[in-house]
């Protein structure tokens, strides 16, 4: 407002010496200037204004920035602790899949290994009996213990636990393995069919089995040698079948005597490399 007042007065001072033109062209020269003035407050006022807002800003992103790079740090440190740790799980298990793959290996190996000694072993077994013979006498070597299974009708007379004259060959070859291996258990188990027994003296399948078991027992101690104390004498009647009782088949299948001869795993080997040769 003063310096309106000062222009005002300049203006009226310069009237009374200057033309009415130069009177007019001064004042639009002060009107102009004015408004420039104006404008050029309003324009002060607006880049002071986006200056502070431009400051702002700049802080406001500095501060972000700052928030971002302490987040990156953060984040590259799990990533750094995630590498580490998954490499060690991975090596981990990498070990253990090795591991079990060795693991696996052996005990392939070993299944490898035990059924060729079962085979061998089976063999070795078979080799002194005739093919006649085999079909009546089955040999299977499971886990290490010796199965030699005799049909009924091989080794003892119809209905009866009484050794027949077939009997005597094949369980003369028995015997000479049982001897041969003399560190060796023995257990001769009697096994019958379903069917049960009418004897006056036997008084059902139990009675049968067991005494058809000591017979064979008897047998190879009294005629061939084998030592008693080596053997043992069980029957297990009818409730050891290995097939079915509802044919004739499987009621002869079932009736039959298992000689178990079991060595030690650990003679597993011996049994196979140091078998005497069979009598032919």
């Amino acid at each position: 407002m003063k310096k309106f007042i000062i222009a005002i007065a300049a203006v009226a001072m310069m009237t009374s010496c200057v033309s009415k033109k130069q009177y007019v062209a001064l004042l639009n020269d002060y009107q102009s200037m004015t408004s420039k003035y104006n404008q050029s407050q309003v324009d002060l006022a607006t880049a002071k204004a986006n200056n502070k807002s431009l400051d702002d800003r700049l802080a406001e992103a500095k501060a972000q920035n700052a928030s971002l790079t302490a987040s990156l740090a953060a984040l590259q440190g799990s990533l750094d602790a995630s590498i580490k740790g998954g490499t060690a799980n991975v090596s981990k298990l990498v070990d253990e899949i090795n591991a079990s793959n060795k693991y696996i290996k052996q005990l392939t190996d070993a299944k490898s290994k035990s059924d060729s000694l079962n085979l061998a072993l089976t063999n070795k077994l078979t080799r002194s009996l005739s093919k006649e013979e085999l079909k009546d006498v089955d040999v299977q070597v499971l886990k290490g213990v010796v199965y030699i299974s005799l049909n009924d009708n091989m080794l003892y007379r119809s209905g009866s636990y009484e050794i027949n004259s077939l009997a005597a060959e094949t369980l003369s070859k028995i015997a000479k393995i049982i001897t041969d291996y003399k560190d060796y258990d023995v257990l001769i188990e009697g096994n019958t069919d379903n069917v049960p027994i009418s004897k006056t003296n036997i008084r059902n399948n139990w009675d049968l089995s067991c005494l058809r078991a000591s017979s064979v027992v008897q047998e190879l101690q009294t005629k061939y040698g084998v030592d008693p104390k080596r053997m043992t004498a069980g029957g297990r009647g009818e409730y050891n079948p290995v097939q079915a009782n509802d044919t004739q088949l499987g009621r002869e299948k079932n009736r039959r005597t298992q000689i178990i001869i079991t060595p030690q795993l650990d003679q597993f080997m011996d049994l196979i490399d140091q078998s005497p040769a069979a009598t032919e």
